[in-house]
C-alpha cells in the first residue's frame, strides 16, 4: 500500500491556479512517518477523470484527491467516481443533514433563504450526491462533507478544507501506519563530476545494500552565489532504514572521493517512508 494524490482541475493545467496541494500533501505525511509515492494532475474531462479513476481503484494504494466535487457544470469528479465504481450517485442521508445545517446557518434565520424547497437549496443538495455506499469526511470549514470510497478520499480543491479533511482521514484511517520504521537519508554534495562517471558506483551501492536507494540531484549551478555552488555539483546520497544507511553511505562517499572529486557533506536527516 502506498499513497497518492490526483488533483483535478483545468485551473491547475491553464496556470489561472497554482497547486499546493501536492507540497502540503508530502508534509502531512511525512509529519506521520509517511511518504507520497506518485501523483497525477488531471483536467476537467469526464472521460479521463473515470479512466484515471478506475486505474487507481482497482489497485492498493490509499489516494487523496482534491477537486471537482461541487455541483457547477465543470465539476465531475463525483460523477466519475460513481462511473468508475459501477454504481449509482445517491443523496447521502448525513451529508443532507450537513447541508441543510448550512443552509439554515447561511440564511441567518430568514425563513424565506432557509426555505429546503427553494431550487438553489435543493440544488446545493447534490454536493451531498455520492457514490452508493461512500462514507464522508467531515468539513471543519463549512460543514459540506467530501467523501471516501475504500481507500480512495475525495474532497474539494479549496486548501482551507481539503488539508483539514485529510488530515482528518489520515488521523482517523490510518494511524496505525504512523512511524512504522525508521528512515534516515544522508547524502553528500559532489562537484563536477559527470552523473555517467557515478552511476556504475550508485549501481554497486544498491547491490551491495539491499534495502538501500541511491538518488542523484544534479544541478547546472548558480552563477549568481559566488561560491562554490556556482559550479556543476551533485546531490548524491542515499535513503532507506535506518541501520543500513550508515555503511551504504560510508561506501558511496569513499567511492566518489576516491575518484578525486571535491565533496561536501550534508547533515543527516530522517526521509518519511511508508
Amino acid at each position: 500500500m502506498g499513497f497518492g494524490l490526483i488533483v483535478i482541475g483545468d485551473e491547475i493545467l491553464s496556470g489561472r491556479r497554482e497547486d499546493k496541494h501536492l507540497r502540503r500533501t508530502i508534509e502531512l505525511l511525512g509529519a506521520r512517518g509517511l511518504a507520497l509515492d506518485w501523483a497525477e494532475y488531471v483536467g476537467d474531462d469526464r472521460a479521463r477523470i473515470t479512466a484515471t479513476l478506475r486505474r487507481t481503484l482497482a489497485g492498493p494504494d490509499v489516494v487523496f484527491c482534491t477537486g471537482g466535487i461541487g455541483a457547477t457544470p465543470d465539476d465531475h469528479t463525483r460523477q466519475c467516481a460513481a462511473a468508475a465504481l459501477g454504481v449509482p450517485l445517491v443523496l447521502h442521508p448525513e451529508a443532507r443533514e450537513l447541508i441543510a445545517l448550512r443552509i439554515a446557518e447561511t440564511a441567518g434565520g430568514d425563513p424565506v433563504k432557509g426555505d429546503l424547497t427553494l431550487p438553489e437549496n435543493q440544488h446545493r443538495f447534490k454536493m451531498g450526491e455520492f457514490p452508493e455506499g461512500a462514507r464522508i469526511i467531515p468539513n471543519s470549514y463549512n460543514r459540506i462533507p467530501g467523501f471516501s470510497v475504500g481507500h480512495h478520499h475525495f474532497m474539494p480543491g479549496f486548501p482551507v478544507m481539503a488539508w483539514p479533511m485529510m488530515e482528518w482521514v489520515l488521523d482517523h484511517d490510518y494511524a496505525h501506519l504512523f512511524h512504522q520504521a525508521s528512515q534516515q537519508e544522508r547524502a553528500f554534495y559532489v562537484f563536477e563530476a559527470p552523473e555517467s562517471t557515478l552511476t556504475p558506483l550508485m549501481e554497486k551501492v544498491e547491490a551491495a545494500h539491499p534495502g538501500i536507494r541511491v538518488f542523484s540531484l544534479p544541478s547546472v549551478g548558480d552563477v549568481q552565489r559566488g561560491d562554490r555552488f556556482a559550479r556543476r555539483h551533485i546531490d548524491l546520497g542515499v535513503k532507506g532504514p535506518a541501520e543500513l544507511v550508515g555503511p551504504a553511505y560510508a561506501m558511496l562517499l569513499a567511492g566518489v572521493q576516491s575518484m578525486g572529486f571535491e565533496t561536501v557533506e550534508q547533515p543527516a536527516r530522517q526521509a518519511a517512508q511508508a
